[in-house]
């Protein structure tokens, strides 16, 4: 339950039809695993205690109250966890399909299903009454229970933990009692549920969830009926799916029984519904809130947390998102282009990650515009720190995409720039970089005068974080293409250009200097090659690209602190573990992000335009707006203690 992270589980236990004893010592033996795994929400399918499958055996009273009977029994021994299991009672001589939740040995309440299927291989209405629109109570072992769909069950301990339930086919209609429960304030929606199984369903269940818990922002526990159920018309195939923002964390194979579990994140959650405009202010006057307890305790992460946020899981997922990213920053600048009437775009060329990007942006514009590549003006500008092999890199991918190629050795005019202001080129400081990175920008805008064109910038999401660009130098341009992309996923989308050439009508000459510039360090060269190799390597300075993107993400997208931040990083980097990264050395990174976050906005606040195409961006006209003299000294100071405890672990 720390930092907001609740371990969960969806259980299909192998039901006896029409034998409740025998169900709930199933359900009981489930929930004796589940505590052992320290769950603290566990939830069963539909009228799991008698199983889906009775028929009219449910007009038995036989079975009704062998039903109470053992819904008592479990209640007892439910234990510090909220379990939900599905049973059917009677009210007001009507019957009512039920989940019921459970802690700590008491019964909580009981909401009933509203939308009864009643067609094709569905007759609930035979048997069942649906929910009433009021909240009232019902008698289960003698004491009145709160009975009714608008009720949320809020914990004490975690106050952003507030559940609701919804059953089965309630997730299939229109309006979803979901939708009114989380406009209400819960954050974790529970689904008992006997969704037979036939061809095509399992996606299509899938992408119901995913999208319930991504449009309301919320967390999704569906619990389906497996094997064990009638199979006299139908069969059932156990699919439980646990989601949460739009994402699926955890999901079953088909025709099992068993325990799904994973963890949802109730910051990431509530951050998602604090900053959204459009997500209304709960509203919760209709509904009747229960309380119930569980005792805090640190959760065990087994849900998956990426190493590399902004690129997507999988080789295949990463080629059609990347081709889809170019394509956005390609539409982009097609778009300045047709406004400003430009001859050319210029581009700096260095023969790194960043400016290749820009390039291959520019010369799917002029494909789109069709227009001549050679409309593209390439320009290198080689100087004191510039190599063999950047520059040859440079030069050769200039000449296979098509562009116009011009270099300028800025070398002379750098140095009669230090003679001017009389600074001392041997002092390889500040100024004798960012003279450098000036004159490089100058030297483009004044090219981009002469022949009517425009300066495309070529600095990216993560060198605007870190503010690792060089003040109305390499920050400044005219549109700046990679503005919103991250170093990491800039790696992938060169990374696919190279392994799919056909993208830009290109062959495999493109690929091997693709691959040769993949393979060269991260660098500026602002520095004096040693030996003819590289001196200067940005990671080495500011820390690796991979931590700093990872700390990026959740900074802005969720605005988590170092704290949630580090205990991710835990996971995701397996910190600690054989032949990784040890916790110092990720603490060092995360004290240094912040410390040229917070330094560098000044930079950040006069960006040049550029098109968003991710999640987040650090636009000051979009996603981004703080202040260029706010104090970093809260988070530098939660960073602090978490270096301090690091330290004491160690000991």
């Amino acid at each position: 339950m720390k930092d907001g992270f609740i371990k969960v589980a969806a259980a299909s236990p192998r039901v006896c039809v029409a034998d409740p004893k025998v169900n709930a010592d199933r359900i009981l033996d489930m929930m004796k695993k589940a505590a052992r795994d320290h769950v603290k929400i566990l939830a069963f399918p539909e009228l799991s205690l008698t199983g889906y499958t009775c028929g009219d055996l449910f007009g038995q009273r036989t079975l009704l109250t062998a039903s109470e009977k053992e819904l008592v029994r479990l209640a007892s021994l439910t234990g510090d966890m909220l379990v939900i299991v599905g049973c059917p009672l009677v009210k007001g001589g009507k019957l009512f399909n039920c989940a019921v939740f459970m802690n700590r040995g008491r019964i909580l309440g009981a909401v009933p299903k509203s939308h009864l299927p009643n067609s094709q291989e569905f007759y609930e209405h035979r048997n069942f009454w649906p929910a009433p629109q009021e909240v009232s109570t019902v008698l289960i072992n003698g004491a009145p229970v709160p009975f009714g769909t608008r009720l949320l069950f809020a914990c004490r301990q975690m106050p952003s933990l507030v559940v609701a339930c919804e059953i089965c086919e309630d997730l299939w209609v229109a309006d979803t009692p979901a939708t009114h429960h989380c406009l209400a304030g819960a954050t974790v929606v529970i689904n008992p549920s006997a969704s037979d199984e036939t061809i095509g369903k399992e996606e299509y269940r899938r992408q119901l969830i995913a999208s319930c818990s991504g449009r309301l922002y919320c967390g999704y526990i569906y619990a389906d009926a497996g094997p064990g159920e009638s199979t006299t018309d139908m069969v059932f195939a156990g699919h439980d799916l646990i989601g949460e923002n739009g994402s699926i964390l955890a999901e079953s194979p088909l025709f099992t029984n068993g325990i799904t579990e994973s963890e949802l994140d109730l910051e990431r959650i509530t951050s998602e519904r604090m900053k959204n405009q459009s997500f209304p202010m709960a509203d919760d006057s209709a509904y009747q809130t229960i309380s119930f307890n569980l005792n805090p305790e640190v959760t065990t992460l087994t849900r998956p947390v990426s190493r590399n946020p902004f690129v997507p899981y999988g080789d295949q997922d990463t080629a059609v998102r990347c081709r889809k990213i170019l394509a956005m920053q390609t539409a982009g600048l097609v778009k300045r282009i047709d406004h400003t009437h430009a001859k050319t775009v210029v581009v700096g060329l260095s023969g790194g990650l960043d400016s290749t990007l820009a390039l291959l942006v520019c010369a799917g514009a002029m494909d789109r515009l069709g227009r001549k590549r050679s409309d593209i003006t390439a320009v290198t500008m080689p100087c004191f720190g510039t190599t063999k092999r950047t520059r040859s890199n440079a030069e050769q991918l200039a000449d296979v995409i098509g562009a116009k190629l011009i270099t300028v050795d800025i070398t002379k005019a750098v140095q009669q720039h230090f003679d001017d202001i009389g600074h001392d080129s041997s002092n390889t400081d500040v100024t004798y970089e960012n003279s450098q990175a000036r004159e490089r920008t100058q030297v483009l805008m004044d090219i981009a005068n002469q022949a009517g064109g425009m300066v495309i910038g070529t600095g990216d999401l993560s060198e605007l974080a870190l503010g690792w660009a060089t003040y109305n130098g390499d920050h400044m341009s005219m549109y700046a293409v990679n503005t919103s992309i991250p170093k990491t996923l800039v790696r992938h989308i060169v990374s696919t250009v190279a392994t799919y050439p056909d993208i830009l009508l290109s062959g495999q000459e493109l690929s091997a200097i693709l691959r040769d510039i993949l393979a060269t360090p991260v660098s500026p060269e602002l520095l004096p090659a040693k030996d003819g190799q590289i001196s200067q390597k940005t990671e080495e300075i500011v820390g690796p690209y991979e931590i700093h993107d990872f700390i990026l993400y959740y900074v802005l997208r969720f605005g988590f602190g170092p704290a949630k931040i580090y205990r991710l990083a835990q996971k995701a980097f397996e910190l600690d573990q054989p032949g990784q990264m040890e916790s110092r050395e990720f603490l060092k990174w995360l004290r240094n992000f912040y410390r040229r976050f917070f330094a560098q906005q000044f930079k950040r606040s006069c960006l040049p335009d550029g098109p968003k195409v991710g999640s987040v961006t650090l636009s000051p006209r979009g996603d981004w707006r703080m202040p260029s003299d706010a104090s970093r000294a809260a988070w530098m100071e939660e960073a602090e203690k978490l270096g301090e405890a690091a330290k004491e672990s160690r000991r």
